[in-house]
């Protein structure tokens, strides 16, 4: 019987691991262009404004997805259509190595952000499916910080790849595995454990009282109050960390780029220990709110701090940026949070339409801190001599630009810290 219940864990939790593998994949391809800026500027010609707004073509499928994903994710199961997902994934990423033309790689990166947009959905699916309730926070920061791998990959190998081979050939690297886990992910994701278990946590076949569900979880002010939360305190993963990091350490702190990369990913690493950990406490402690309040002060603090200090140290950066993700891994919470807050037979959608509300960051803010950064460059430079430096970066932005664009980062965190005294305490408990 214990060999049983040994064999019955180890491989649920390699179902969720291989998702989560997944997850690290597409989180590798959302901040892929972070480390290729100066080669896309280059290539497509572009001041910031336009960087921006092509990296945000991922989150312009992204988000919006996110609804049907968690419908589809309650109606079919996640093994299909995380194979599936992963195709689009590695075919976007072709796509965006093979082509001459702006609008081709926005494309590129749109179907990129339509496969990842049933990622991280679909591993905290596979985890409602496979492991306890009482699991769940410590397994969404768990994923999540598994995708941080990918993140930490992205920065430092991706990085070192684009210098050494260049930005294509790295990029046709990347599709060549996605194809590879296209294959895994079809051959070794399992749906369910049992016919017991579909009995005991059964997804919603009827389509009707899915959206009937749907219309309860968009109702709930608390749904939305935890998803702002969660938005606002994930903007130094959104924006920062995935886009505007790395040029904002090379061009206001003048690190070389491999510095820069390196103190970037420390953003990812403490995501990585500080999720998974906020998660756990929470867990125990069944409390939600308190390590929230904690994750969004710490972070504040740690953001400013990092920006707004003259003279520091690259040491100090990394220590600053390493504490900035350990205290934000209370983001993770409000999955948990979202799906205590919703009935249990829609936990896809619960979590979806969470995750939808957490990625507005991304989506909006990326391109609007490059139309601030082009706005502040433009009050302080002749416009000649910003049209003949188009398309080279290194010379354009200075700290004062960075300063002025990013400082909606301190202020969304800080607005999230506010929103945790209107959330209401779940204490690990499911609303049935």
């Amino acid at each position: 019987m214990n060999n049983l219940i040994k064999k019955h864990s180890f491989l649920a939790w390699m179902i969720c691991g291989l998702g989560a593998i997944f997850y690290s994949y597409e989180y590798l391809l959302r901040i892929a262009p972070s480390v290729m800026e100066e080669a896309l500027s280059n290539h497509y010609h572009l001041l910031s404004g336009g960087f921006g707004g092509l990296s945000a073509f991922y989150y312009y499928a992204y988000v919006p997805m996110q609804i049907p994903v968690g419908l589809l994710m309650d109606r079919y199961g996640p093994r299909r259509l995380l194979t599936f997902a992963c195709f689009l994934c590695a075919l976007g990423a072709y796509l965006f190595s093979a082509t001459e033309f702006f609008y081709v790689a926005a494309l590129g990166r749109f179907l990129v952000g339509l496969g990842s947009s049933f990622a991280f959905v679909g591993v905290l699916k596979l985890a409602t499916m496979w492991l306890p309730e009482d699991k769940l926070a410590f397994v969404a920061g768990l994923a999540a910080a598994l995708g941080t791998v990918g993140a930490m990959i992205g920065d430092n190998l991706l990085g070192y790849l684009v210098r050494s081979w260049g930005w294509r050939e790295t990029t046709n690297f990347t599709s060549a595995f996605g194809f590879f886990l296209v294959i895994m992910l079809y051959f070794f994701i399992k749906d369910r454990k049992s016919s017991k278990a579909e009995s005991s946590n059964e997804t919603q076949n009827d389509f009707i009282s899915t959206l009937q569900d749907l219309s309860v979880i968009a109702r709930n002010k608390q749904i939305w109050i935890n998803g702002f939360y969660g938005c606002l305190v994930y903007l130094p993963t959104t924006v920062l960390a995935e886009l505007w990091g790395i040029p904002y350490l090379v061009h206001a702190h003048l690190m070389t780029a491999a510095s820069a990369e390196f103190a970037n990913s420390m953003i990812f690493l403490g995501f990585a220990i500080g999720a998974p950990l906020m998660g756990t406490l929470s867990d125990r402690c069944h409390n939600r709110k308190i390590p929230m309040a904690i994750g969004a002060l710490g972070s504040f603090s740690m953001i400013t701090m990092a920006m707004y200090i003259p003279g520091l140290s690259e040491k100090s950066i990394c220590a600053l940026l390493f504490c900035l993700g350990l205290f934000y891994g209370a983001q993770a919470i409000v999955f948990a949070v979202g799906r205590e807050l919703s009935p249990k037979r829609a936990a896809g959608t619960a979590m979806a339409f969470t995750n939808m509300i957490v990625m507005l960051g991304g989506m909006f803010l990326q391109p609007l801190v490059g139309v601030l950064l082009d706005w502040h460059l433009k009050l302080r430079t002749p416009m000649d001599v910003i049209k003949s430096s188009v398309g080279s970066m290194n010379n354009l932005y200075n700290s004062s630009d960075y300063q002025f664009a990013l400082m909606l980062l301190p202020i969304g965190i800080f607005m999230a810290f506010l929103l945790t005294f209107a959330l209401k305490e779940t204490h690990s408990e499911v609303v049935d």
